[in-house]
């Protein structure tokens, strides 16, 4: 037993602490090109490994208190980021340094916070992410636009899992103004984003939905960034009644999503927000839409909102109600009780012709007959039935089926047709209006090889005088 616990206690080996710092290290060139070319290509290839780093960071700390005291050395105003890793691995450093670049400075409070997010230090993140956010404000660097938006997503996710959401809102909204005055699209992106799901998460819809409508999403953001705004967007007008917009919204979040397994919750999330945004629109969700077993409690909803059955919605309810709360969906398929009750009625109202109201309490399991005049008055109100009601004698009775095309139906769907179609010439009108650099250095290619073509021509006819006058 006690060999068992040796192996897994085992230190990391010299070599792999070299190795690690060593890759650490060698980031730092990239960041250096950077800060000296303005490309953030370079940000976006050291991004792609950081996921593997961070898992190395979780098992071997020595490396990165290594690497802190390499760059820092005995600088003071730095000494409190030796505070929240184990200081009894930090090695003594000679070296005296008096200043380090600002790429590569927020790098390493980068990874002081994936370490301490990997390792559940939860307290200690949450109180480093206080020194990180006032070191954001001394820099104002277009080379770091980038690695603001990384940050900002994980003092977010420290803030949740703290439980500490209100603190944080202060300072978003600072960072907001200041990176919408630097035109710094990645971090402003990143910070609506963020903002929304605090006031999600907070139910500070209102809010929310203020900052909707008095900002606007960068158009050239990453796309991840645009899918996850996208959603938040879909929720807010859904809570907010708005469900065409809602379900716009959606629809536009799930076509953005990567189409990589890192994006395969989120791209479930959506789709089950778009299924309830359809029910509550009045209508039926594709059979494919419900493909895995992920999705098996809305197909149930879906089926008993279809048949308009009561009792089978109060039941699928309360057997999926923990799945529903914990999608945080539990509130908008609440909703759905309308739904059912009118799909119920307008089903009784095809198949008669007169019915009595007591009938319809029966087969709805309704409470009593008032309810169900009400009810049925509403949905007449409301152009689900064509009927009318017999006080005196307590029935309701059917209309004759019109024609459809001598509704407003078909001219709805036409208008909506005509909407997008215009709304798809103006932005090709809109995008052909200029030519891109691309283009533009296409253009000048293809004239700079005429010229040559015509110098080559005139020197073989023996006209190169002509052709240089």
């Amino acid at each position: 037993m006690s060999d068992t616990k040796d192996i897994e206690m085992k230190a990391p080996e010299a070599n792999d602490i070299e190795d690690l710092v060593t890759d650490i290290q060698s980031s730092f060139s990239l960041l250096q090109k950077v800060a000296t070319t303005f490309d953030n290509r370079y940000i976006t290839k050291l991004f792609r490994g950081l996921g593997s780093l961070s898992r190395k960071l979780k098992q071997d700390e020595t490396s990165l208190s290594t690497v802190l005291t390499n760059v820092y050395g005995s600088i003071e105003s730095k000494s409190y980021i030796f505070e929240y890793i184990d200081a009894s691995t930090i090695p003594e450093s000679e070296s005296k340094k008096s200043e380090v670049l600002p790429e590569i400075d927020l790098y390493l409070h980068l990874l002081v916070q994936l370490y301490l997010l990997d390792s559940d230090q939860i307290d200690k993140l949450s109180s480093f992410n206080r020194h990180v956010v006032s070191l954001m404000k001394v820099y104002n660097r277009r080379s770091l636009d980038f690695i603001y938006a990384k940050i900002w997503f994980y003092i977010s996710r420290a803030t949740e899992l703290a439980n500490d959401l209100y603190w944080i809102r202060p300072e978003l909204l600072y960072a907001f103004r200041t990176a919408t005055l630097r035109h710094d699209t990645e971090t402003v992106a990143s910070i609506v984003t963020i903002l929304l799901r605090n006031y999600l998460l907070t139910k500070d819809i209102d809010q929310a939905l203020n900052l909707i409508e008095k900002s606007e999403f960068p158009e050239n953001a990453n796309t991840s960034l645009g899918a996850r705004y996208y959603y938040y967007v879909a929720r807010i007008h859904a809570i907010q009644l708005n469900y065409s917009l809602a379900n716009e919204c959606c629809i536009t979040a799930i076509r953005k999503a990567p189409q990589t397994k890192f994006s395969v919750g989120f791209i479930q999330s959506a789709t089950k927000l778009s299924i309830i945004i359809e029910l509550l629109m009045g209508d039926i969700p594709e059979l494919k839409v419900f493909k895995t077993n992920e999705f098996e409690p809305y197909f149930m909803v879906t089926r008993a909102v279809k048949v308009g059955d009561l009792k089978l919605f109060d039941q699928v309810l309360k057997k999926y109600k923990a799945d529903f709360v914990k999608d945080d969906n539990y509130t908008l398929i609440s909703r759905l009780h309308q739904n059912v009750i009118k799909t119920g009625i307008r089903i009784i109202s095809l198949s008669y012709s007169k019915i009595s109201l007591k009938d319809i309490c029966i087969k709805l399991h309704l409470d009593s007959e008032e309810s169900t005049e009400y009810i049925v008055a509403k949905a007449i109100r409301d152009g689900v039935i064509e009927a009318t009601i017999n006080n005196e004698k307590g029935f309701m009775q059917s209309k004759e089926l019109l024609d459809i095309y001598s509704t407003k139906l078909p001219q709805d769907e036409f208008d909506q047709r005509i909407k997008f179609c215009l709304s798809l010439h103006n932005d090709s009108v809109k995008s052909m209006r200029y030519p891109s650099e691309n283009l533009k250095d296409d253009t000048k290619n293809s004239e700079t090889f005429e010229d040559e073509f015509e110098l080559l021509k005139a020197i073989e006819e023996g006209d190169l005088d002509d052709f240089m006058d």
